[in-house]
């Protein structure tokens, strides 16, 4: 399994396990798919161990049978609202000036940047750079090679809970698997479904699956700033539920069947079936009902993701607008609502260039697990960008081996 990737998706109602090749034409071939119910999952993280490991267990499982492979490590993804972000800036001077500027200086400059103060429940997941600056030159993306004697960086630090990341280990290691690295949901569904235009312009990821909505803000062709809110789908169902009063079960049928983020394009005299499963005669009830609730509360989960934006402070540079992607963005009338609302460009993001099993991928609401393989695939050639705890340390010598001149 040398040039081969295992991603492993951990959501709140699902757990996917993909298994990719890197294939002909920088396309990554999908040769194996487990997709399986979430279970002692909740708005993304770990709420009983045993649970969690069985259905992460039963993903990797199904996986390997499809794929014929030994699944033994994955990328894994990272998510719930324990999750933090700032941006910090590292300098240190140039060691060897004749050599130019190596991988190592770039590691000081991102450590520089990392020795930050973390309260000790939180941990740094990852160190993104944003920029350099060589000697007063900035807009530098690559340093390695150029000449000066200061180098800076400036860094996107992630942190999360140690508490959370280590239950989340523990599943995933007793489902007899390691972890290679574990990668946030909003960036690794920015790298399967965004485009370099967008990124480098200026985009807002948002991954809306059903326990958070994870965000993510790009530009100059990095990430500046990430948040998870912890609200989603089953935010939806729920209000369903209750409004309809109807089991949480049938409720979410009933919204992937029949939901809709419009009303005004509902017809009124539309009506559907609910089925529970052993009654004779399944009742009707009118479509607009149901959407006017789902309406509401997807109009609810915009404006946070509007908020946030704002909150920010780069609501000024988002030329090219919001990508939504997760299960919910496949909610019909979501994207003209997300029009309406936000005043800015809206499209629905899914992962784009695999090959091999793409049925299985090429939604929405896999964009995490495809974006964990794309993170994959590029980690020899970007080292000094992907840099997590807990593997990182044990592959980064690797990384600068392959990258060190000679």
């Amino acid at each position: 399994m040398e040039h081969t990737i295992v991603a492993i998706d951990v959501g709140s109602s699902k757990v996917c396990t993909l298994v990719a090749d890197a294939g002909d034409g920088g396309r990554s071939r999908v040769v194996g798919v487990g997709l399986v119910p979430s279970a002692g999952i909740r708005k993304g993280v770990v709420v009983n161990v045993a649970e969690a490991t069985e259905c992460i267990a039963a993903s990797v499982a199904k996986a390997e049978h499809t794929s014929g492979y030994k699944i033994e490590r994955a990328y894994v993804s990272l998510s719930g609202t324990h999750i933090s972000s700032l941006n910090s800036r590292g300098v240190v001077g140039i060691s060897r000036r004749e050599r130019g500027i190596t991988i190592e200086d770039v590691d000081r400059a991102l450590d520089a940047a990392r020795a930050i103060a973390v309260p000790h429940n939180q941990e740094v997941v990852h160190v993104i750079p944003r920029g350099y600056v060589v000697d007063g030159q900035g807009g530098v993306h690559d340093p390695v090679g150029m000449h000066g004697f200061r180098l800076e960086v400036e860094a996107h630090i992630v942190t999360g809970s140690s508490t959370s990341i280590q239950n989340l280990t523990q599943c995933v290691e007793g489902a007899g698997v390691e972890v290679d690295e574990f990668v946030l949901s909003s960036i690794a569904a920015g790298d399967a479904v965004l485009t370099e235009t967008e990124r480098e312009m200026g985009v807002v990821l948002a991954d809306v699956g059903a326990g958070t909505t994870d965000i993510a803000i790009f530009i100059d062709g990095t990430v500046w700033h990430t948040v998870t809110l912890g609200i989603g789908g089953e935010y939806v169902t729920g209000d369903i539920a209750i409004g309809l009063r109807l089991p949480p079960s049938v409720a979410e049928k009933v919204k992937l069947q029949h939901g809709h983020a419009r009303a005004s394009q509902v017809s009124p005299e539309e009506r559907f079936a609910i089925s529970y499963g052993d009654a004779d005669v399944a009742p009707t009830m009118p479509r607009w009902k149901m959407v006017e609730i789902s309406e509401a509360r997807i109009e609810e989960i915009l404006l946070m993701i509007q908020q946030e934006i704002k909150r920010s402070g780069y609501d000024g540079l988002l030329p090219t607008g919001v990508v939504l992607c997760g299960g919910t963005a496949q909610m019909p009338g979501i994207e003209d609502l997300g029009r309406d609302l936000l005043g800015l460009p809206v499209r629905i993001g899914a992962p784009t260039g695999f090959s091999g099993l793409i049925d299985k991928v090429s939604n929405p609401a896999q964009a995490v697990s495809a974006g964990l393989v794309d993170w994959g695939m590029a980690v020899d050639a970007r080292p000094q960008l992907r840099r997590s705890e807990p593997a990182a340390g044990k592959r980064l010598l690797k990384w600068f081996r392959a990258f060190l001149p000679g």
